[in-house]
């Protein structure tokens, strides 16, 4: 059976066991966690989420630039209050440059990307720190917005909050 198909078994599978719930649109909890997408990393399980509870985005390294759309409708029309910010250990993005993938998708599929920054990193942390920054300095994002960042490690499956030190002697801190 193909992937989809699998999926599609699964999907028939649970909505027979489901009960029918009335969920409200704007998740209960107001909070928007932005995190990676990678497949070792459930974000509902890892930060003890229910259903209805939050809005999850993800994108690959969980990178806020990528994240602001979504996040502004979150907010705006949804009425998220605050945003966690979750990157992980050992992830794809610290292993590439934009020249390395640029090369390899102009090789395989003969198209360029060289206009696309897929915004890969050399140090989690730092991203975590960048991500902070852009969301904080983003006139998109609402003032007053509680805005934190963890790393998630893939081994012990443990969140640690990412110091904001460097963003407030770089002055990126405040929002």
């Amino acid at each position: 059976m193909a992937v989809i198909d699998e999926l599609l078994e699964a999907n028939r599978r649970y909505s027979g066991e489901r009960r029918q719930v009335q969920l409200p649109m704007p998740p209960s909890r107001k909070v928007a966690v932005l995190a990676c997408m990678d497949a070792r990393l459930d974000p509902a399980r890892v930060l003890g989420l229910a259903e209805g509870d939050a809005h999850v985005i993800r994108n690959a390294g969980g990178r806020a630039q990528d994240a602001i759309r979504s996040l502004v409708i979150s907010q705006r029309l949804l009425g998220t209050t605050a945003i966690a910010i979750v990157h992980h250990t050992d992830c794809g993005m610290l292993t590439f440059t934009n020249p390395v993938i640029q090369a390899k998708i102009r090789a395989d599929l003969s198209a360029d990307a060289g206009e696309i920054d897929f915004l890969p990193f050399g140090d989690v942390d730092a991203s975590v720190r960048e991500d902070l920054a852009i969301l904080r300095k983003s006139p998109l994002i609402a003032r007053g917005t509680e805005i934190r960042g963890f790393v998630y490690d893939v081994k012990t499956g443990r969140l640690s909050e990412v110091s904001e030190r460097e963003l407030a002697a770089s002055g990126k801190g405040a929002r």
